[in-house]
């Protein structure tokens, strides 16, 4: 029997050291957070088993994003063991091989109870694991790459965020001479990142044309991919952050760059020319209501409409492997959709409903892992994307 010490390392410079049996292998396990959005706490090693949890940081509550790197325990069976109810999805934790470039999910049956078990392959010398399928700059830079020299995207910044870090704008469509505007947004919560995959999509959709060419011709999209960049890239939760998350932060004087700087570019706009804001975000990893797409009903009875034909219109142009419906919207007033859940603050499509021509504002939820019992994949919530693209074709056309 070999006993090697397993290396516990956190940015924060928390570190341990464990003894483990580990039959013949001769090099040392490390187990860190540091890689683009990591987040993860080791509070002990015990054999094969390494109980772990998730960083809340500025986080009010609780809440369940987490991610981290394994080197060197290529051969091993190891379980990650989380106290509480488990911060995982339906199907597992995502798994990527290749330094997260890509990602597939573990499986439902690698979960028991509030950990999952990995077989580590052998003579692969990194492994990371997620809760979620992430997306990060990187993954937006070769999108942008891919379509570098199309007369329809035009990559600029929105603002600085407070750690120095650009946030991204995009302009895609008609960027001469629109007769529409839109926007759209994602990840005011730092950690609903499978909401990025399907704004890709409707990017590409747009880009390509493949949404339709009026879309591209007469409308001009406002794209924010990352409102809370510094949350995306450090490995925060980003929801409930303190003292409020930038999904409340549309009253009053905005405290987070981005929305600060969104405002204020709105706010130019002379023509009343914006038709349509679309915020991307996900909803809890798994259970009831989770784990299907839906729009967050308006206040505003006229918005509300809006957006029940736009359900109308996507539900006959999808064709992708995920299914909307229309049944598993949430009107206002049902659920968590309430003012108490706003705390008197005023969120993104509370903000936008409220902007001058404006005809819909919605927030659309996108599942983590399992949409409808369909997997939620990149190329699964890209496909949506694109079916997204083309109902809001169709519905600002008609």
């Amino acid at each position: 029997m070999v006993v090697l010490p397993v290396m516990l390392t956190r940015r924060t410079l928390f570190s341990a050291i464990s003894s483990v049996a580990m039959g013949a292998v001769s090099a040392a396990v490390r187990i860190d957070d540091d890689i683009p959005g990591g987040n993860i706490i080791v509070d002990a090693v015990d054999g094969d088993t390494v109980s772990v949890r998730q960083d809340l940081r500025d986080t009010e509550g609780n809440w369940f994003y987490w991610a981290f790197r394994v080197q060197g325990a290529a051969g091993r069976k190891m379980t990650f063991r989380f106290p509480g109810r488990a911060p995982l999805s339906a199907l597992g934790p995502a798994v990527s091989l290749d330094r997260g470039r890509t990602w597939q999910w573990l499986g439902a049956d690698s979960i028991h109870q509030a950990s999952f078990t990995y077989t580590f392959p052998a003579r692969v010398k990194e492994v990371r694991f997620s809760v979620n399928i992430p997306y990060f700059e990187t993954d937006l830079a070769r999108f942008l790459d891919r379509h570098r020299g199309s007369p329809y995207l035009k990559a600029g910044v929105l603002a600085k965020s407070r750690k120095g870090r650009d946030i991204e704008m995009l302009r895609v469509g008609n960027l001469e001479n629109p007769k529409i505007r839109a926007i759209l947004t994602a990840r005011h919560h730092a950690c609903e990142s499978l909401a990025s995959y399907s704004l890709e999509g409707i990017l590409a959709g747009i880009v390509k044309g493949t949404a339709g060419n009026w879309l591209r011709e007469n409308t001009e999209f406002l794209v924010v991919p990352f409102m809370d960049k510094d949350g995306v890239e450090d490995g925060d939760q980003g929801k409930n952050r303190r003292p409020h998350d930038h999904n409340r932060d549309y009253g009053g004087e905005s405290i987070h760059p981005s929305v600060k700087a969104l405002r204020e570019l709105a706010s130019k706009w002379p023509d009343g020319r914006l038709r349509f804001a679309m915020d991307l975000h996900c909803p809890y990893i798994s259970g009831k209501g989770n784990e299907e797409i839906y729009f967050v009903g308006s206040r505003h009875p006229e918005i509300w409409r809006e957006v029940v034909r736009f359900s109308k219109i996507l539900e006959s142009v999808q064709s992708g492997p995920l299914v909307y419906r229309a049944d598993n919207n949430l009107p206002y007033g049902e659920g968590w959709n309430t003012d108490a859940n706003t705390k008197g603050l005023k969120s993104f499509g509370m903000w936008a409903a409220e902007q001058p021509g404006i005809r819909f504002a919605s927030t659309i939820e996108i599942p983590y892992a399992t949409a409808g019992g369909t997997a939620v994949t990149a190329t699964s919530a890209r496909a949506f994307g694109i079916d997204l693209a083309r109902a809001i074709g169709r519905y600002l056309e008609g």
